[in-house]
Order: C-alpha cells, then sequence, then structure tokens
C-alpha cells in the first residue's frame, strides 16, 4: 500500500482553493469598476442636480464608497 496516496506536492494548491480565489478577486474587481463609474457620472453632474440628490460634491466618494447609505439620512416609509 502506497502511504504517499492523496497527498498534495508542496507548492501546489487544490483547485478549489484557487477558483475561490479567483472568485473572490473577481466579484472585488467588478466592484472597484462599478464604484468608478457611479464617482464618474456624480462627478458629471452639477451643484443643482447633486443638491436634488442630496449630497455635496464633497461627499460624492463617500456616496460612491457606500452605496447602501441613503444620502439624504431619509427613512423609507416616513412622510
Amino acid at each position: 500500500m502506497n502511504t504517499a496516496h492523496g497527498t498534495i506536492q508542496l507548492g501546489q494548491k487544490p483547485a478549489s482553493t484557487r477558483s475561490v480565489f479567483f472568485r473572490k478577486y473577481w466579484r472585488a474587481f467588478q466592484e472597484w469598476r462599478q464604484r468608478n463609474r457611479l464617482l464618474d457620472q456624480l462627478y458629471q453632474l452639477d451643484h443643482r442636480e447633486l443638491n436634488d440628490l442630496g449630497i455635496s460634491r464633497g461627499e460624492i466618494g463617500y456616496v460612491a464608497s457606500n452605496p447602501s447609505i441613503e444620502p439624504r439620512g431619509a427613512v423609507s416609509g416616513r412622510s
């Protein structure tokens, strides 16, 4: 019986580890691209349009980095 059965040579990672790493990297890359597109779109707006959204030019970076946060602080369902 071979005692080395099922071992992995040094320096090699299982394919599943590589695919998990690649998926995480790809997801982070896609999020980065989406954030940059949002930044570009927001920077193209004038002050009046930004005011309509409830943000100032200085808050653009924060809003793009935290898309789940309501910039105006409004709570849905309130009148």
